[in-house]
């Protein structure tokens, strides 16, 4: 049996504007991190100032979970691509419909 281990499957940082980012590191595990039911940990970021506004991210005991302007809720995680869509989706309603002109 072989010993597999995590897989870095993205880590990058994009620069969106002279004061913000958003941060995207996704790993694929050999087995979920429960409570997830997943074989993916994640932490996706867009700080702004200095500040995390958005961040979806998942660990073990607490599951997938997604902060916006300071409110964590639940998140329904269903892939990578999907979270990446959600991600990016609130970034731009952070920065369209909250805080930037």
């Amino acid at each position: 049996m072989s010993n597999m281990s995590a897989v870095l499957l993205i880590r990058r940082r994009v620069v969106l504007a002279e004061d913000a980012f958003a941060e995207i590191v996704v790993w694929r595990l050999p087995k979920a991190l429960p409570p997830s039911r997943h074989l993916f940990k994640y932490r996706l970021a867009y700080v702004v100032g200095g500040t995390c506004v958005v961040r979806y991210d998942n660990e073990q005991g607490k599951g997938d979970h997604r902060h916006y302007d300071g409110s964590e809720s639940a998140y329904d995680f269903s892939s990578p691509e999907t979270l990446l869509a959600d991600f990016e989706a609130d970034i731009r309603r952070w920065s369209h419909e909250d805080r930037r002109p």
